[in-house]
């Protein structure tokens, strides 16, 4: 049985930071590609980050980029979520998903607010 759970969210203040897991199990974690994708409250899903099996090829949203980084941990089968410099539209429930958007986790939220 496949389970991705995330943790790490949280309350942050604006310009703070925060880090997501991604913890994976009953999966090759190591062959997947893996997504990053989140939820704000009353919109639809927005696609964040992918990072390639290896870890050494990701790519980010615009709204991201430059303020997140996404890594991985093929020997925990683990994945991260780096989030800086938060903003307020960041907000949401951050979803770990796995390759071909498969599998999903339970969701964290991420609230930001001063």
């Amino acid at each position: 049985q496949v389970q991705l759970v995330e943790s790490g969210g949280g309350l942050a203040q604006p310009g703070g930071s925060l880090r997501l897991s991604c913890a994976a199990s009953g999966l090759t974690f190591s062959t997947n590609w893996m997504y990053w994708v989140r939820q704000a409250p009353g919109k639809g899903l927005e696609w964040v980050s992918i990072i390639e099996p290896g870890g050494s090829s990701t790519d980010y949203a615009t709204s991201v980029k430059g303020r997140f980084s996404v890594s991985r941990d093929n020997a925990k089968s683990i994945m991260y979520l780096q989030m800086n410099s938060l903003k307020s539209e960041d907000a949401a429930v951050y979803y770990c998903a796995s390759q071909g958007y498969e599998y999903w986790g339970q969701g964290t939220q991420v609230a930001v607010s001063s």
